[in-house]
């Protein structure tokens, strides 16, 4: 039992590090793109692509046992992303 926990909590440790590494570099690439003025230009590609990926996990979300909850943060964030307003 203890050799499964052991082995449970290395898996978690290894997850979660690859989750803080991914953020942190997404974060460091945007701010890259902010200081460089190439965050606008970005912005204007991914905002459609990102729309399309919330509908999709929309309808994903629907037909299993996941709360619509995500769905709606999804399309939302999608959308904020999308706008043509910047507000930074």
């Amino acid at each position: 039992m203890e050799t499964v926990l052991t082995l449970l909590l290395i898996r978690f440790a290894i997850i979660a590090t690859i989750v803080t590494v991914v953020a942190v570099t997404l974060f460091g690439i945007a701010v890259h793109l902010k200081r460089r003025g190439k965050w606008n230009a970005t912005k204007r590609q991914l905002g459609p692509m990102a729309e399309r990926a919330a509908d999709l996990y929309t309808r994903r979300s629907r037909s299993s046992a996941r709360g619509s909850w995500t769905a709606r943060a999804a399309r939302s964030a999608a959308q904020r992303l999308n706008e043509d307003g910047d507000r930074s």
